[in-house]
């Protein structure tokens, strides 16, 4: 460029000169168009990958934002005692909270491994159905006979009868554990506390939550299946469990032994039988599952793949250990939909209280969930009665 300018002296003609400078000119004015336009270009593309960054970033970032400083503070807590962050957390309101007897709410990684093992454990709750409220109780209404109807026209209705109507109340009751480690192993950084904690939690609440559901009395923990009052399948009243004999005194009938579970079957109502499984303990299957129809062919049939529930006269079988073994008049088999005649109630928070002085050297942490359960539909699940 210096050197156009330096052609454009003096010596240069007028008309040459004048040319020379405006295209000079032009070609600045075009040059700086240029670098404008590729810097506004710049701008954007800047602008459209900070979006994309914004827009791509995964939503669980934002959580594990929040989630990490609770699980911190949780750790520390667990392994030292330290509840400074523990109670922070709580104060700014996100998520953590202080029990009211002094211990915290646990962490989610903690308290979801707890309920995974729960819900995959061989107990009725893997059957039943499964509520989640925030008050002391749960209450259901349930139909106590068909509702009526009645076919109509345009110049006639039909008068039809209103069905019953009972409401049931399931309770919710404390249910604790309380394991424990020493201070030593607490302090090995390599020690996986919340893992641990969460295994033995899970496993000291399926073990008490199973035989509740099957025996529990109600008093202080959930009322069981085989604790209602029992009558003969079709002569039952309001809060009886249908029961079909065995024919035999705590055993199977001597001559045609499946008899008895083919009426056990057929004693339920055909809008239970779709969904319906049975319920018994190892010893049982095991006597179960010699049993022979009239042609000789056994009953039962196993999974045809791995995971699979074994079938019953076409039915699933969960093993349960806590149903009773054979005996005289017990109640060991049971039939139904339980999804229907089952109401398991939860309130999802698991607290957690540490405790290092009550068992020096050792550390106890004393932790509790709110569980209840109760029978909300008699109709759906009949009973075998070994009598």
């Amino acid at each position: 460029m210096t050197e156009v300018k330096a052609a454009a002296g003096d010596d240069m003609p007028g008309e040459l000169k004048g040319a020379m400078l405006g295209f000079v000119s032009e070609l600045k004015s075009f040059r700086d168009d240029i670098q404008s336009k590729l810097q506004a270009q710049d701008d954007r593309m800047t602008m459209l990958d900070r979006k994309t960054a914004f827009r791509g970033r995964s939503p669980l970032s934002t959580h594990a934002e929040v989630e990490v400083p609770h699980q911190k503070a949780f750790n520390a807590y667990l392994r030292s005692g330290d509840d400074d962050a523990l109670r922070g957390i709580a104060l700014e309101g996100k998520g953590l909270t202080v029990a009211s007897d002094g211990g915290f709410l646990a962490a989610p990684q903690v308290a979801e491994a707890v309920q995974a093992v729960l819900r995959s454990g061989a107990s009725l709750r893997k059957l039943a159905n499964v509520v989640t409220v925030e008050s002391a109780s749960y209450e259901v209404l349930v139909d106590k006979g068909d509702l009526g109807a009645g076919w109509a026209s345009e110049t006639q209705t039909a008068e039809t009868g209103a069905g019953g109507i009972e409401r049931i109340s399931i309770p919710v009751h404390e249910l604790s554990a309380m394991p424990k480690a020493s201070q030593r192993l607490l302090d090995d950084a390599a020690f996986d506390v919340e893992a641990w904690l969460a295994e033995r939690i899970a496993d000291k609440f399926a073990r008490a939550e199973a035989a509740a559901f099957i025996t529990g009395d109600g008093a202080g923990k959930p009322r069981g299946i085989l604790s209602y009052a029992t009558a003969e399948a079709g002569s039952e009243g309001e809060g009886q469990i249908g029961t079909v004999a065995s024919g035999n005194l705590g055993d199977f009938a001597p001559v045609d032994p499946a008899d008895a579970l083919i009426d056990l079957v057929y004693a339920l109502g055909a809008e239970y039988r779709a969904n319906a499984s049975f319920l018994m303990n190892s010893k049982t299957a095991a006597a179960v599952r010699k049993l022979k129809d009239a042609e000789g062919r056994f009953i039962w049939a196993d999974g045809l793949a791995a995971g699979q529930p074994a079938q019953l006269l076409g039915y699933p079988v969960m093993v349960s250990e806590d149903m009773p073994d054979l005996d005289i008049e017990s109640l060991s088999i049971a039939f139904g939909d339980f999804r229907a005649a089952y109401t398991v109630v939860e309130r999802p928070d698991l607290r957690v209280l540490r405790d290092p002085f009550s068992a020096k050297p050792h550390v106890l942490f004393y932790a509790t969930k709110r569980v209840g359960g109760g029978v909300t539909d008699f109709r759906a699940v009949k009973l075998m009665k070994f009598a």
